[in-house]
């Protein structure tokens, strides 16, 4: 059952972007008197519509795309049908409907001539082609801040997260840089030295202690000689005194790869206890919010540039005997898989209980959001980023004809890039069934 709580409350997420996404749209071309026929959440056959003046708002039963449709997206052609127009609207899958049936006109009645979308400034343009990506960047901004400003994330502490039962005596390989326990191992300093896992280090050798960093590089430089811990257990403070054991651990470079010389790994001799960091909620100030969205919208960009690359992963994991990249793209069947996943965890109370998996649902919302933001900016028709570049290229032509004191150039086609949507068109389809396609065989899942 909570499983598909999870599930529901990601697919409703989606379909709440998507119809925010479009209102991004709505709203400027309104305000700038463009003519909009209809607002639809959805696509597919419509189940609900309802006419509001010129407009009509409806939902389609797949809440999984959307499209605001305006009057004269499309400059005419010569030959054109005087007061006609081909027909365009903003959503993906109703371009490609559109593009089907691109010798299709619109009728522009006399008093909507000058209501029609391609003669509006370049500038107007970009504000309504970029409505729809800013909406999703304001909802994953706004989402991202609440969580990491009220809530907080889990971050490292200095506290116990669990307990090794042994000191692994095998020496680290290429085949196994990190060995396990072995039968006839040292029982591991920290557990036979009485710590206790949720044991929160506020002190080492007298010395206040803050950060995990600081907990880990005095055990590591401990030398083997014994360390006085002063621990918060409850409402109890606690003395512990433990001696790190000797241990051959793998030398890692900046990227965390093990160090190799040889053919054959560098180790250091470093002291070992036996603890795993333990995580606490901590809360981020609201003026450093803006700089971890961007962040989070920096590393989105770098993996949706990657994407063709990480497609040939994707299909060899679907159809061949390969892992899925824990981080490489999912489709929103894997979104709800995962929301789902999320919704079933078993945390307790005192761990966040159901207040950490509603503020990872609304993380995971946010971050769709941003790939939308990202994705949409792409400058290639059908995605809005295209109708942004075709706005773009004409205020640069309008700019240098002015410039130079020549005719005005007239409106950009920009379905002169008709073939390169059609291209697109078949992409996204491609990379959409796939990506559904491996989230049912082989899905990604938080549990590894």
């Amino acid at each position: 059952m909570l499983f598909l709580i999870g599930v529901l409350v990601v697919v409703v997420g989606v379909a709440l972007s998507i119809a925010l996404h479009e209102i991004g749209h709505l709203v400027p071309a309104k305000k700038f008197g463009v003519k909009v026929t209809q607002y639809m959440v959805g696509f597919g056959p419509t189940i609900w519509s309802r006419r509001r003046g010129e407009t009509e708002y409806g939902i389609k039963a797949i809440p999984l795309g959307g499209y605001v449709r305006m009057v004269g997206m499309l400059p005419p052609r010569p030959g054109d049908v005087d007061g006609q127009l081909r027909t365009v609207s903003t959503g993906r899958f109703s371009q490609m409907v559109d593009q089907a049936r691109a010798d299709s006109m619109e009728e522009v009645r006399p008093e909507d001539a000058d209501r029609v979308f391609y003669k509006l400034s370049p500038g107007r343009k970009i504000v309504i082609m970029l409505g729809g990506p800013l909406m999703n960047l304001l909802i994953g901004f706004v989402l991202i801040t609440g969580v990491i400003t009220l809530y907080g994330l889990p971050q490292v502490a200095p506290k116990v997260g669990l307990l090794s039962e042994c000191v692994p005596t095998a020496t680290p390989t290429v085949a196994e840089p990190h060995p396990s326990c072995q039968p006839g191992d040292p029982a591991a300093p920290a557990k036979a030295g009485g710590f206790q896992e949720k044991d929160r280090i506020i002190a080492i050798n007298g010395e206040p202690i803050t950060t995990w960093t600081e907990v880990s590089t005095a055990i590591r430089d401990s030398g083997g000689t014994p360390m006085t811990f002063l621990v918060e257990r409850g409402d109890e403070e606690i003395t512990l005194t433990v001696t790190p054991a000797p241990l051959e651990r793998v030398v890692l470079d900046e990227e965390n790869n093990p160090v190799t010389k040889d053919g054959e790994l560098v180790l250091r001799t470093v002291g070992f206890m036996g603890i795993t960091p333990g995580q606490e909620l901590v809360t981020t100030p609201l003026v450093e919010a803006p700089g971890f969205v961007w962040d989070r919208v920096v590393e989105t960009a770098s993996v949706i540039l990657r994407i063709p690359e990480k497609m040939v992963g994707v299909a060899e994991a679907a159809f061949g005997s390969g892992e899925r990249d824990p981080n490489g793209p999912i489709s929103v069947v894997g979104v709800g898989r995962i929301g789902g996943e999320v919704a079933a965890l078993e945390i307790p109370a005192d761990e966040g209980g159901n207040w950490l998996k509603i503020a990872q649902l609304v993380l995971l919302i946010a971050s769709l959001n941003l790939a939308l933001f990202v994705f949409n900016l792409v400058p290639l028709l059908p995605l809005d980023g295209g109708h942004v570049a075709g706005a773009t290229w004409e205020a640069i032509k309008k700019g240098w004809a002015k410039l130079r004191k020549r005719p005005d150039p007239g409106y950009v086609d920009v379905a002169k890039g008709l073939p390169i949507a059609y291209g697109m068109s078949l992409v996204l389809i491609t990379m959409s069934v796939l990506l559904i396609y491996a989230d049912i065989v082989k899905p990604i899942s938080i549990f590894g």
